[in-house]
């Protein structure tokens, strides 16, 4: 699966040299040149990392980086992901303070190596990526990550590598609507909904399979929204 990156970066060239790179990298990048768009894309595409430019197009990135953690009244995003500040060629060390104050994980200021840059994602991803979990357990269903063990009343449920990656997903909160998008991203690494029916396709089989082990509602679609594992 691939990691989604929101990249703020308002010039054009600098974002096209990063985007391509990282996505050659194996990155999910989803650009952006100004503040606006920066937690518009937050809230829609959930990402896992933001590198976000500390001079936007509309606004400085130390205000956007605060209001990412602030989060806004009706408004909704993850205000824990990390954030990589990229700060101008004169940033000092009042710049760097600045930054954290506001809540970023890292600071780099340009120019930077595009190697370095990766290097502190990675890092970045390494110390804020929560530790899997031994077991999940979802009203009747457990999974246990480490072993790929799946259970429904204590029956042994036998899943495909995506059926399984599906469930895995759905089960870290039964009852919230996963959208198509996320799940498409963080399970199969696709981009964009497209016309694809592989979700549906895996859903559907996963239902049938979860209810052969026990008879219940499992893998609930929300129409026109995406999946969710139980009922309320």
């Amino acid at each position: 699966m691939s990691t989604a990156l929101l990249l703020a970066e308002p010039e054009p060239t600098i974002r096209g040299f990063l985007e391509r790179h990282l996505t050659d990298d194996g990155f999910q990048v989803f650009g952006a040149g100004a503040g606006c768009e920066v937690l518009e894309l937050a809230e829609r595409t959930s990402p896992q990392l933001v590198l976000l430019d500390t001079a936007l197009a509309d606004e400085s990135g130390l205000d956007v980086c605060r209001r990412l953690r602030e989060g806004q009244p009706g408004r909704c995003w993850n205000r824990d992901v990390p954030v990589i500040l990229l700060g101008q060629s004169e940033s000092d060390a009042v710049d760097r303070v600045r930054g954290f104050a506001r809540g970023c994980d890292d600071y780099l200021a340009k120019p930077f190596h595009y190697d370095e840059l990766v290097a502190r994602i990675k890092a970045v991803l390494r110390r804020t990526s929560p530790l899997p979990p031994e077991r999940l357990s979802a009203g009747e269903i457990v999974v246990e990550p480490t072993t790929r063990r799946v259970t429904v009343r204590g029956e042994r449920v036998s899943l495909a590598g995506r059926e399984y990656q599906l469930l895995l997903k759905l089960a870290t909160d039964p009852t919230r609507v996963f959208t198509k998008v996320e799940l498409l991203r963080d399970v199969w690494g696709f981009r964009s909904l497209g016309r694809t029916r592989t979700l549906d396709s895996h859903a559907s089989r996963l239902r049938r399979k979860l209810a052969a082990a026990s008879p219940g509602e499992y893998v609930l679609n929300q129409w026109g929204v995406g999946y969710r594992l139980l009922g309320d």
